[in-house]
This record gives structure tokens, sequence and C-alpha cells, in this order.
């Protein structure tokens, strides 16, 4: 199964391709969208043959455009698969390891998939290595073994979730390639319309599409992309066997945020940048994690390996766990929720959650930037910051 050629006449932009991607056929009185379809069966007879959709968890024609469009994005030459959530995904993904091997994964990275990982290393099923992404010698000695097993799958999250930390994809893909592992990566973050990461080495691109792809908080699902036949029959499997299937409905949503991808990740991104630069000078910040900052430790590999910054940022406010709490309290038009990449703009501490590493500083609050006013953002994270100010 592969992606038809393309129709149009020139090679399209991300841009268009976010908008296009997925349509139906060009007929007279065809409909522009595709619909959803309501079926947990399909006529056939004979005997089932791959490509049948015989039954609603093998197939449905509504995952169908938005698993192209996805691939379109991601410059994958075979259509993604869909999943029920992110963790849906990063369950299958983590399938691929064989039993006994060794899975290296950053440190700080999206707290289902360690969670996930740590509980399946409980159970014996594999050895899990975590690692500092940002280090180059950390990551290929974990990758080697240092004389002990060599790793079957490298788990990249670039930038990290909520660290912010860049991975030298190319070097890190090149490095697991060498001692014959497997790479996923995680592009929630960045979308494939500012990093591509199978472009850069990686075997595997995962998608929360409940972030940024859908972008309006209201779907949960996810996607695993490649362009290898093998391991996406392998995926396909998987899903079909375990059931972790989108609902049409969600998969109908997906598509239609999708369209507007590019307009909010533009906006988005411009506006993190203007709140870095100045929660990077107010005192009542004593740091600012945002890679689009000069000062910003993976500034030039972001730069080398995306378009643009992505439009989370993290702080550390002055005055420790009290006065983030009190910050958060103080907002008023930024909401106080976990999860990240709807419209609406939304603030964390990231502690908060039993599971977050203790790496994390307890006064960590992440930033999801959305489309508001950039003005009106900051006057509210200025309220708050002087109202935190008087918690020290």
């Amino acid at each position: 199964m592969s992606l038809e050629p393309s129709s149009h006449p020139d090679q399209l932009s991300p841009e268009t391709v976010a908008v296009v991607a997925g349509r139906p056929a060009r007929e007279h009185d065809a409909a522009v969208n595709p619909p959803i379809v309501l079926s947990s069966t399909y006529v056939g007879t004979g005997q089932v043959v791959d490509g049948d959709r015989a039954y609603g968890r093998y197939s449905n024609p509504t995952w169908d455009p938005l698993e192209e469009a996805l691939s379109e994005l991601e410059g994958a030459t075979l259509p993604s698969l869909v999943f029920s959530s992110g963790l849906a995904a990063v369950s299958a993904a983590l399938s691929l390891i064989p039993v006994g091997g060794v899975l290296v994964m950053p440190r700080h990275s999206y707290q289902g998939a360690l969670v996930m990982a740590q509980e399946q290393t409980a159970k014996g099923l594999f050895t899990l290595r975590t690692v500092d992404i940002a280090n180059n010698d950390d990551v290929i000695a974990a990758l080697t073994g240092a004389g002990e097993k060599a790793a079957d799958m490298l788990w990249l999250e670039s930038p990290t979730n909520p660290m912010l930390e860049v991975a030298d994809l190319r070097v890190l893909c090149r490095s697991a390639k060498a001692v014959g592992a497997l790479v996923v990566t995680d592009n929630t973050f960045s979308t494939p319309l500012v990093q591509k990461p199978l472009e850069l080495g990686s075997d595997i691109v995962l998608h929360s599409v409940t972030k940024y792809l859908a972008g309006h908080s209201d779907v949960i699902l996810g996607a695993l992309i490649t362009s290898d036949g093998e391991l996406r029959r392998t995926l396909l499997h998987y899903r079909s066997i375990h059931g972790a299937i989108a609902g049409p409905f969600e998969a109908w949503l997906a598509l239609r945020g999708l369209r507007t991808l590019a307009l909010r990740v533009e906006r988005a991104q411009d506006s993190a940048m203007t709140l870095a630069k100045r929660l990077d000078l107010h005192d009542g910040v004593e740091k600012v994690l945002f890679p689009g900052l000069d000062s910003d430790p993976g500034h030039e590999r972001a730069k080398a390996q995306m378009l643009g910054f992505g439009s989370i940022l993290c702080v550390q406010v002055a005055g420790g766990e009290a006065a983030a709490n009190a910050l958060v309290e103080a907002l008023r038009l930024w909401t106080p929720a976990t999860s990240l990449g709807g419209v609406e703009s939304l603030i964390e501490r990231r502690r908060r959650h039993a599971n977050e590493p203790d790496s994390v500083p307890v006064n960590l609050l992440r930033l999801s930037v959305g489309i508001e006013n950039v003005e009106d953002l900051w006057n509210d994270l200025s309220q708050a910051l002087a109202h935190a100010a008087g918690k020290r």
C-alpha cells in the first residue's frame, strides 16, 4: 500500500499540503470534504485478503484521508496509522522492542511514554536506559551498551517535554543505525511544519494528534508514520489485534483541524518568541527555556534541523513552588490545564503530576502559546508575575 502520486502539477509547500491532502476526487457534484462513515462492518464474500475492509477494527474510510494527509506532511511514502490516543501509538511503537531488548529514551520525555516504558521494564519485557538526550556522548554510550547489550530502539523527543532539550537528530539517528536500533521520534511539539524526522534519519514518527494537528482540544488521537513497509504491516497488525482504533468522528474532526495547522503554528510560534524574549528580561523569572533564544543551549541545533522553534516555552518562576502556583492562580486569560497545542493558551506547573521526574524544577511552568493576541497574553502574564512577586 503506497500513497498515490500527487495530482497537482507542482511540488506543494507543507502549508498547502495541510489544506489539500486527503480531499475527495474532483468530480461533478462531489463533496469538497470527505464524509464520515459510521459502520462497524463491510459487505464481502469469499476469502478476506489484504486490503479488504471486512470489519471496522481493521479499517474505516474516514481514517484514510487523515492517514494520507499526515504521511504527506511528514514526507512518508506509505499512509500513516491513526490510533485511539497518543499513548496507544506509544504502546504500538514500544511493541517493536524484542523481549529482553534495550530501549534508550530521554530522561525528560512525555510522561505517559516514560511511565509506560518504566512499567514494561519492571515486568521484565525490556531494559530501559534513560539519557540526557542533548548529550551525544551519553546517548551513543547507551546505544552501544558500553560492553553490554546494544540498544534495540532509540526513542527521540526533540525538543523534550518539558525541559525543551534539543537532540542532535542526524547524529543520533546515524549512531542508532550503526548498532541496528530502530529510531522512533515523537514529533508532537514541532509538528511536520517545523521538523521532519524521517528526513533526518528516523524510522518512525509519532504524533499525539490530540495536540497541534487536531488543534482544538476536542479530540484524542495518535498516529505513527513510516516509509518502511514491513514496519507498517507490523504496526497495523498490532492495531488490529489490540483494538486501539480511532473513532470515525474523531478522525474527521482531526482532519478538519489539520486544515488550519499552518496558520495556527505560524501565529503561535511568533507569539512564543515575543513572550520568551520579554520573560527572559523579567525580574520575576529565574530562567526561560526556549530554543528560539540565542542564549538557549539548544539554539544552534534547533536552527540546523527545525524551521522555527515551536510554541512551547517554559519558565522557572522566582520564589519557588509557592510563587509558581500563585502566578498560575492569578491568570485570567491563560487557562491552567494540562495538554498543549490548542488554539487557547495553556499553562501548567509540571511537578503537580506525581510521575514527573524529580529533575524537573518545582517552580517550572510549561506554557503552550495559542493564537490569542500576544499583547493580551503578555498583559495577563505581567499582572500574574506581579502577584507572584508578592508571595515570595
